[in-house]
């Protein structure tokens, strides 16, 4: 049995551009997967992240949206001053709030969605999760870094704090968050160790409830990441 695959492109409103995406799956709760830095959203197929979640797609458990990114246009954009970058991330997060998730979150009656990603899609994925914890219902971050200021040479504003969770989660208090379930994969050999050990530290002290999935001999790379996936799945 072999599970659906559809190829989505439409203009977004929100980027004044394209947007592209692929759809895994004939039905099911929708999560919605974001791709490491720069990464496109045929990138998760490519690398057989899609592949290993193939029972919950052929049995209809789950329906996967791979969406692409933007990374070069934000984070990565060297040649536009860090409120720029800023500036265009949170355009990508308002267009995956209401072109992607605001059109699949009532494929389930809970109204929400969940949200996963490895490395760069670890962050987003928790960003995400993080700012609009009314609509995400499940996070699966795969070896993320959650402290983005790096990125901007120095510059902070207003925009930075409100994508940069080590910054404003301590200072959240959405009962919504309360009702995500939170996964933090990480490895012994995972370069963004440290990250997930800070954000789980954070978490706690907000008496958020999460797995800080720590697993051994294994280093920042796919072949984790297919194992995390389909456990991480099977929590839906």
């Amino acid at each position: 049995m072999a599970y659906k695959e559809e190829y989505f492109k439409w203009y977004s409103p929100n980027l004044g551009t394209d947007f592209e995406m692929q759809v895994y799956g004939h039905g099911g709760y929708p999560v919605v997967v974001f791709p490491t830095t720069m990464g496109r959203y045929f990138e998760s197929k490519d690398f057989d992240l899609i592949e290993s979640a193939s029972w919950f797609l052929e049995q209809g458990k789950v329906q996967i949206f791979a969406v692409d990114s933007i990374d070069k246009l934000s984070w990565y954009n060297k040649n536009v001053h860090p409120s720029k970058r800023v500036e265009n991330h949170n355009w990508y997060d308002k267009m995956i709030l209401e072109e992607v998730v605001g059109k699949i979150r009532h494929n389930t009656p809970s109204g929400k969605v969940a949200v996963a990603g490895p490395s760069f899609g670890g962050y987003q994925a928790a960003n995400f999760a993080f700012r609009h914890p009314e609509v995400v219902s499940h996070l699966f971050s795969m070896s993320g870094a959650f402290n983005i200021k790096t990125f901007l040479d120095g510059h902070y504003d207003e925009n930075v704090y409100f994508n940069n969770p080590v910054d404003y989660l301590p200072n959240t208090n959405n009962p919504h968050l309360h009702h995500i379930d939170i996964v933090l994969g990480t490895s012994d050999w995972d370069i963004c160790k440290d990250s997930n050990l800070e954000l789980s530290h954070i978490l706690n002290q907000k008496g958020l409830n999460h797995w800080l999935d720590m697993r051994k001999w294994a280093k920042h790379d796919w072949p984790i990441w297919r194992d995390m996936f389909p456990h991480y799945l099977s929590r839906i």
